[in-house]
C-alpha cells in the first residue's frame, strides 16, 4: 500500500500500534493539505480509505464474528463506490490482528453478510433506516458519509470540516453491537446520540 506511507510496514497491533496512532493523527490533522493537493474527489476518497484502514485497528470485534483464526477481515461497500482502487490499494497486503482484509463491493446487503465493516454509500440514503435494521444486531461496524448517519443509528460517520476530513461516532450502538471502540477512536471522533428514530 503506497498512501504516503503514513502506517508502518506492519500493521498488526503490537508495538507499531503507537505508530499506527502518530499516523492516524496526522492523517485527521493534515487532510486539508491532501485535497487541495489534486482532484479534491480523488484525495478526499483517498483520505477516507486510509481511515477505513485506520478504524479497523482500532475496533475490536467478537469472536463470534469470525468462523476461525485465519477468517479475514471483510470491508464491504453497498451502493455506488467512491473509492476507485483507492481502498483495495490501502489494505493490499495488510493485516490486523493477523487477519488480512479484504474489501467487497455489492448493490444488495444481502451480499455482504460476512463483512465486519460496511461501508453504506450515499445512494443508499433513501433506503438507510432500512439498512440499519436489518444489521442491528449483527456485529458490523457501520461507516458512511451521509448527514446525520450516525445520530440514525451508524456507528461512523465522515464530514467536512471545512476542508479537514473528520468523523463522528455513536458509541452506544457499537456497544449494542458488541464492538469494542478503543480509546484512542474515541478520543478523535466527535461523539453524537442516536435521536428519537432509534
Amino acid at each position: 500500500m503506497a498512501f504516503l506511507d503514513f502506517h508502518p510496514e506492519s500493521s498488526t497491533l503490537h508495538p507499531s500500534r503507537n505508530c499506527v496512532l502518530k499516523a492516524f493523527f496526522f492523517i485527521l490533522c493534515f487532510s486539508h493539505l491532501f485535497l487541495y493537493a489534486s482532484s479534491p474527489v480523488s484525495k478526499e476518497y483517498q483520505i477516507k480509505a486510509a481511515f477505513l484502514f485506520n478504524f479497523a485497528q482500532f475496533v475490536e470485534w467478537p469472536s463470534t464474528a469470525f468462523e476461525n483464526a485465519d477468517t479475514p477481515i471483510c470491508i464491504g461497500i453497498l451502493g455506488e463506490d467512491p473509492f476507485g482502487s483507492a481502498l483495495d490499494e490501502t489494505v493490499r497486503g495488510e493485516t490486523v490482528r493477523k487477519r488480512k482484509l479484504i474489501v467487497l463491493r455489492a448493490q444488495r446487503l444481502e451480499d455482504l453478510k460476512n463483512c465486519h465493516m460496511i461501508f453504506i454509500s450515499k445512494s443508499e440514503e433513501s433506503h438507510l433506516q432500512k439498512i440499519l435494521e436489518e444489521i442491528q444486531s449483527k456485529s458490523v461496524l457501520t461507516v458512511s458519509e451521509t448527514p446525520d448517519f450516525a445520530s440514525r443509528g451508524g456507528i461512523l460517520n465522515f464530514y467536512l470540516d471545512g476542508n479537514k476530513v473528520r468523523f463522528e461516532i455513536n458509541s452506544a450502538v457499537a456497544q449494542r453491537k458488541n464492538l469494542k471502540l478503543s480509546s484512542e477512536l474515541l478520543n478523535l471522533g466527535k461523539i453524537v446520540k442516536s435521536d428519537n428514530r432509534q
